[in-house]
């Protein structure tokens, strides 16, 4: 089974920065696919960025300039640098992960369980 821990999440006054990491773990050969997804009150879930394994990005155009996102394949772990964070970045930010291939099983995705950013005006 795969899982998938993040930390770094909190509270943060407006124009501030916050790391987010988020590592997975589970006899993992490989994952295609990390990134954070984003879930404010009354809102749908959305893609804040994502990195492929060879290094390619994707970013909301929301966060562009501003988030970073990177990861270490041999540490299976995948990061967010935030900066300039407004209000409106206040979420839940959640990771995921696709393609995952183990030892024991392949899977089409999985998720972390959410860490809580708030930035306050």
């Amino acid at each position: 089974q795969v899982q998938l821990v993040e930390s770094g999440g909190g509270l943060v006054q407006a124009g501030g920065s916050l790391r987010l990491s988020c590592a997975a773990s589970g006899r993992i050969r490989s994952i295609n696919a990390m990134g954070w997804y984003r879930q404010a009150p009354g809102k749908q879930r959305e893609l804040v960025a994502s990195i492929t394994s060879g290094g390619n990005t994707n970013y909301a155009d929301s966060v562009k300039g501003r988030f970073t996102i990177s990861r270490d394949n041999a540490k299976n772990t995948v990061y967010l640098q935030m900066n300039s964070l407004k209000p409106e970045d206040t979420a839940v930010y959640y990771c995921h992960c696709a393609g995952v291939r183990t030892f024991i099983f392949d899977y089409l995705d999985a998720w972390g369980q959410g860490t809580l950013v708030t930035v306050s005006s």
